[in-house]
Formats: C-alpha cells, sequence, structure tokens
C-alpha cells in the first residue's frame, strides 16, 4: 500500500493520478476535506481508502496502521503563504510531519516530504539546496519556517540520510483550482485574459527591476510528480533536494506564454502590489539542481512555455483534471 498524505490536495492528487497510470490503485489518501471543493480532484482517481488526518495521526500513534506500507508520501500541509498563526503551522507542518517520519524510519518504509523554496527567505543566501546553506537559511513566512524547522531537525540528527525531502518552487499546473489565493499565476492570467482581455502583473518596487521582469522558477506539476515517482524507484538515494527548473523566467514571459497558448495578442496591465506582500516579496527565484542531477535523476523539465501550453490547452481550457 502507498499512503498519500495530502492526497486530495493539488501535487498529491497528482502523485496519486501517475500512481495510478502506472497500474496502482493500492492507495491510502488522506487529507482534509470538509467544506473545500478540492474533493473534485478525487474523482478520476482510483484508491483504496480515504482517512481524515486526525484520524490517520491517531492510527500512527497507536500503531495500528497496515504492516504492508510500501511508502508515505507526505504532501499534507498547510500551504497557506498568508497563515500567521504559527501554532497552527508548527502542529500541522512540523509535529504532524515529524510524526510520520518517526514511523517510517521506524518501520522501515520509505518517506517522501514536501519541503518548500519558501525556506529560502528573500535568497540572500542563496538557492543551493546543500545541508550547509540549509542551514543558515532565514525565513521570511510563517509558512516558510515551519518547513524549514523540519528540514533542520532532519539535518541535525542525521535523518536526511534516510528519508527524500522536495523543496518545490513555483509549482503550477492542473488540479491547483481549489487553491484560492495560492492558485499559480498562470492561473489567474488565463482566467483574467478570458473574462476581460488582459492579464494582471504586479508592478515592480525596485529601481533595478522594471515591471514584469521579477524572476522565478516555475515548475509544471506532471515534472514534480516524475521527480517523486523516481525516488520511490530508488529507496538508497536520499536526502533535501530542490524541485524546480533550476531557470528562472520573468513574470512577462508568463504572460506572454500564456497568451501564445490561446492565440491572443498579449495584454498586460500593472497594478500596485498591496502593501502587506511587499516586504516578503522575492524578485528572483531559481533553484539549484546539480544535487538532484548529480544523485541520477533523469526527469527533464518543460520549458515555461512547453508546461503552459499544455495545462493552458489540455486542461483549464476543458475545466479538465487529472
Amino acid at each position: 500500500m502507498y499512503i498519500v498524505t495530502g492526497g486530495a490536495g493539488f501535487i498529491g492528487s497528482t502523485i496519486v493520478s501517475k500512481l495510478n497510470a502506472d497500474g496502482i490503485d493500492d492507495i491510502l489518501i488522506v487529507d482534509e476535506l470538509e467544506a473545500d471543493p478540492k474533493w473534485k480532484n478525487l474523482r478520476n482517481l482510483k484508491f483504496e481508502d480515504y482517512l481524515d488526518k486526525e484520524d490517520f495521526i491517531d492510527l500512527i500513534t497507536d500503531n495500528s496502521i497496515s504492516k504492508n506500507v510500501q511508502a508515505i508520501i507526505h504532501m499534507g500541509a498547510c500551504s497557506s503563504t498568508s497563515e500567521t498563526d504559527m501554532s497552527y503551522l508548527m502542529e500541522n507542518n512540523y509535529r504532524y510531519t515529524k510524526t510520520l517520519c518517526e514511523y517510517s524510519i521506524r518501520n522501515k518504509i520509505r518517506f517522501i516530504y514536501a519541503s518548500s523554496g519558501a525556506t529560502y527567505g528573500l535568497g540572500e543566501k542563496g538557492y543551493s539546496d546543500s545541508n550547509e546553506t540549509t542551514k543558515i537559511l532565514t525565513p521570511i513566512s510563517p509558512y516558510g519556517y515551519s518547513k524549514h524547522v523540519f528540514d533542520l531537525w532532519a539535518i541535525k540528527h542525521g535523518i536526511d540520510k534516510k528519508i527524500v525531502g522536495l523543496k518545490f518552487f513555483n509549482v503550477y499546473g492542473p488540479n491547483e483550482y481549489h487553491k484560492l489565493d495560492g492558485r499559480s499565476v498562470i492561473y489567474n492570467a488565463y482566467h483574467q485574459i478570458k473574462d476581460t482581455g488582459k492579464a494582471l502583473l504586479f508592478k515592480s518596487y525596485k529601481n533595478n527591476w522594471k515591471n514584469g521582469e521579477q524572476q522565478r522558477d516555475f515548475v509544471y506539476i506532471k515534472d514534480c510528480v516524475e521527480v517523486v515517482n523516481w525516488f520511490l524507484s530508488k529507496p538508497k538515494v536520499n536526502g533535501i533536494f530542490n524541485c524546480g527548473t533550476g531557470k528562472c523566467r520573468t513574470f512577462l514571459d508568463l504572460a506572454n506564454s500564456v497568451f501564445a497558448a490561446i492565440n491572443k495578442q498579449a495584454n498586460i496591465e500593472f497594478i500596485e502590489m498591496p502593501e502587506n506582500l511587499q516586504p516578503q516579496y522575492q524578485y528572483y527565484t531559481e533553484a539549484k539542481m546539480s544535487k538532484l542531477t548529480d544523485s541520477g535523476c533523469p526527469v527533464k523539465f518543460r520549458s515555461l512555455e512547453e508546461g503552459v501550453k499544455d495545462y493552458v490547452q489540455n486542461y483549464l481550457e476543458n475545466n479538465a483534471y487529472l
């Protein structure tokens, strides 16, 4: 059995879709659905069972989970970068992850978890995923810190040598539809263009950065899932790795890619950025990918244009799910 926490969420449901494509449906999905529309991500998926995240952690604590577990793929977390309740974040993103990790190690179960590019803060220490760099990072958001503190714990105790952590950068693609403020700029730009004929991008507030020239490492969800799948097949490869393309692109590139995907002339308007976002806004991110490449991972990441075209034409245009 494979256990996927956050299995109804963006990355988690896409992992389940990939497992299904490989003929695997002996899957336990763990999540917290409530009134969240992410339940729609489950409709095309095949799985054995579903558990609420609190019921699941109780079973883990009681050591009552089936012994025939091949992997726990832990994508469940509070992923809101605007969440300010630090107690809530530490319980969900640190303590919960730590409990699952310890259980996995005790029972010799493959453990793969989601860290985040948000751990890098404003990028002043660079974007290397080496343990030495990780130890000196300064996240600027509560969410980023709640992810970072688990990375630190794993490294301090040598546990990173037994598990896999993936620092996802700016992931976009199908099944992100429920994320509201957390949806990608690609998703938002597509709907802005459909509704108004133009895409909205934030102005720059730094003299050395022109409007729209802010840069991010945009990575397509399908490529992220291929990385997870590779680690499932390589149980002796462990560590904390970046998961991005290794090539930053501008928001202008992104908007132009969306216009090209729907065969429309570009029409971009620059708008004011909310004041609360300005102090923590990242003007540049670019994952250093040599650690993953050197590990032998063969995944070839799509260009921004390739990923956006697939996402827009095969999913957004058809309101389709994986």
